[in-house]
């Protein structure tokens, strides 16, 4: 359509001018000729270091390799090693024109070296197109991708995937800004409470490694603590990389570090960011601008440059250890950086795990702890309720509180907020019949009934809404709740203490502080709030048993560890500060907690581990799946003549999963690990070249054996 018999003059331009002019760019668009074929049919290869090697994203192992491709002329300046390309792959030998191999789909992959000649006789394809010419690929995150995935029997691919987010375009063409100059060494602060703290921070400051377990005290200053170390490692001109479990942990921390070093000094790196910022981010540390890092699981690959210091956090929470493939964790990431970046490494929690005491009993790490008298003074005051104690207390009968732990709770509320801690999130998360008390199951899967508000009724696996139950036992009609769960606990609690306010935090909701003024504050394991004023007047552990009697090796360590966390929030015994813990007082978990003594637990736990020869004393593997994959695969797999298989056993069926199969347990002496890491590797290797098959899933150090 023309617009020459309208008035065209400034201003005046309408909307079929709009519409000529829109479809005259789209025609001089297509006039455009085409990009040269992705093949480059007949083009001049580079005239130097004419091959490429190529790392393509293909996670299957039997293709965990290298991979060869002619560079063409055109590409010579910006195929440098490290870049993103482009591939075609799978084409096979027999597609081949004029001397150069066609064919294949275009598939992602990593640029890793260039090579005068190819060891491959036959061939090659060309490069397809490299996307970026920005080297995201260093050789030292390569090495470690590559530790990483021999360790844990895993693809480079895979580990690569962790360890290089996704492009974003518009962070790439932003330039990072100039590093700044080396801060002064910090003053020790904190760290004067602890033996040796100090002189750890003079000899990072110094440009030393030193590699310490450190056991932190309760209280709000961990993150002012781990922020000087940080600064350390910073004033010898090092970077520093920090990782911890979960976004409110890293925003503490990012708070100690603005105050202390100011802006422009460090990196966060979490998923929370987005995308275009946390490439953005990212690439600021890899160009060396920054030299800091701080961040959740994924930053263990951060590309610091020059590392004088890595630093995991909690390292007994499950979100430090990976859900993708190869599963790896941060404590053993980190402890493989600083073994070969040659920096520091500390590994600091208020609790202390099997694995820390062992890095300690090892001599691979030292202890950094605080002289008792300083434990028991910034520690609260411990009481417990036993059974004995619930049988004698007739108000425990009828209420969800026990006597002892309602009277803290008032005294408690005087003067601050008071926190309840219970496992179980949901209102009735497991029922039994009330005269027998055979669990309740559904009809369709047999899964366990749970009670998600007071009137509902569903299965936990597969979901469907039971109307008619009745007990297959007694015949019973009437439901009791095995375990409470928060929702129920705060509905609760709030009838008994109506003048109060009730504030939940869990996994729909988590808060991230409480005001400094009375509340009861009910969430689960993990999600507490931090209380913004000098900490809890008092907390209230519950069902103490729930998490003590889960058929798990860890399972005192993991309620020992949940319930010092929690307790690290409360004031001192000094100031007031009370937990109740309800839970049989004889069980070692408790007596650690009474006596605020992790590092205790821990050490006995190793003791009793090496003499049954169990992890982390000697290295695991865990195969799992359909009983007849399992079986072929363990019957092919050439495993270390010292390996002993335990099993296969059934698994627990879980959430949505009916069916999981079978699972074997592998289990090598210390010093085999490696040889066990290989064999599975290879075998699942052999098992995928030969074509589709049940999956058997292969995972190292599990952290669930039951």
């Amino acid at each position: 359509m023309s617009s020459a018999n309208e008035d065209t003059g400034p201003g005046k331009a309408g909307p079929p001018e709009q519409l000529a002019l829109i479809r005259e760019t789209v025609r001089q668009a297509k006039a455009v000729p085409k990009a040269k074929p992705r093949t480059w049919r007949g083009a001049a290869l580079a005239e130097r270091l004419p091959v490429a090697r190529i790392l393509v994203n293909k996670g299957v192992l039997h293709l965990d390799q290298l991979w060869d491709y002619a560079v063409p002329a055109e590409l010579d300046e910006v195929a440098r090693p490290g870049v993103r390309v482009r591939v075609r792959f799978g084409a096979g030998a027999h597609h081949v024109r004029g001397g150069r191999r066609e064919g294949g789909g275009l598939i992602d992959g990593f640029l890793v070296e260039r090579r005068a000649e190819s060891d491959y006789n036959g061939p090659l394809a060309a490069l397809a197109h490299v996307v970026s010419p920005e080297p995201v690929l260093s050789p030292r995150t390569l090495a470690l991708a590559r530790a990483v995935a021999d360790r844990y029997a895993g693809s480079l691919a895979d580990v690569l995937q962790l360890a290089v987010p996704p492009r974003n375009a518009r962070a790439e063409a932003r330039t990072s800004p100039e590093p700044l100059p080396a801060p002064p060494a910090p003053e020790p602060g904190g760290w004067e409470r602890y033996a040796h703290g100090p002189a750890f921070l003079d000899a990072l400051a110094a440009g030393g490694s030193p590699r310490a377990v450190w056991t932190a005290l309760p209280g709000p200053h961990w993150p002012e603590e781990l922020a000087r170390a940080v600064a350390a490692a910073l004033a010898s001109d090092r970077g520093a990389l920090v990782v911890l479990p979960d976004g409110r942990s890293v925003a503490r921390l990012d708070a100690a570090l603005g105050a202390l070093l100011g802006p422009g000094r460090h990196a966060v790196l979490t998923a929370d960011s987005g995308p275009e910022k946390r490439y953005s981010q990212w690439l600021a540390v890899h160009r060396g601008s920054v030299r800091a890092v701080i961040g959740t699981r994924s930053a263990m690959f951060a590309p610091v440059r020059d590392l004088g210091l890595v630093a995991v956090w909690d390292d007994g929470d499950s979100s430090l250890s990976d859900d993708n493939a190869p599963f790896p964790h941060v404590r053993e990431v980190l402890e493989l950086r600083s073994a070969h970046e040659g920096c520091g490494f500390l590994l600091g929690s208020t609790s202390c795990t099997v694995e820390a005491a062992q890095l300690v009993e090892s001599g691979w790490a030292r202890p950094l702890a605080a002289p008792r008298e300083r434990v028991r003074a910034a520690a609260p005051r411990i009481r417990t309720v036993g059974d004995d104690d619930l049988g004698r207390d007739g108000a425990a009968r009828v209420a969800r509180l026990p006597s002892a732990a309602w009277e803290a709770a008032r005294e408690g509320l005087k003067t601050g907020p008071v926190l309840v801690q219970v496992p179980r999130r949901g209102y009735a998360p497991r029922l039994a019949c009330e005269r027998c008390r055979t669990p309740a199951r559904c009809r369709h899967c047999a899964g366990p009934l749970e009670a998600p508000d007071e009137r509902a009724l569903n299965c936990a696996w597969c979901g469907r809404e039971e109307s008619g139950w009745h007990c297959a036992e007694c015949g019973g009609v009437r439901l009791r709740a095995q375990v409470v769960g928060a929702r129920r606990t705060a509905e609760e609690l709030g009838r008994a203490f109506p003048a109060v306010p009730v504030r939940t935090s869990g996994r729909d909701h988590v808060l991230d502080t409480v005001p400094d003024r009375p509340a009861l504050v009910v969430c689960t394991p993990g999600a507490e709030p931090v209380p913004e004023g000098p900490g809890y007047a008092a907390a209230l552990l519950l069902d103490g048993w729930a998490m003590l009697g889960r058929p798990d090796l860890r399972a005192g360590e993991e309620a020992l560890r949940r319930w010092i966390a929690a307790a690290s929030l409360v004031r001192a015994q000094g100031e007031g500060g009370t937990v109740v813990v309800v839970a049989e007082p004889t069980l070692r978990p408790v007596q650690a907690l009474v006596r605020w003594d992790p590092v205790g637990h821990a050490v006995r736990e190793l003791a009793e581990r090496a003499e049954l020869n169990f992890p982390p004393v000697s290295r695991m593997a865990s195969v799992a799946g359909r009983p007849e994959a399992l079986v072929e695969f363990l019957a092919t797999v050439r495993l270390p003549a010292e390996a002993q298989v335990l099993g296969p056993v059934p698994l627990p069926a879980r959430r949505g999963e009916p069916e999981p199969g079978d699972r074997a347990l592998v289990r090598v002496p210390p010093g085999s690990g490696a040889a066990l890491a290989a064999a599975l590797k290879a075998a699942q290797a052999a098992r995928l070249a030969r074509g589709p098959a049940d999956p058997v899933r292969v995972r190292i150090d599990p952290p669930d054996i039951g």
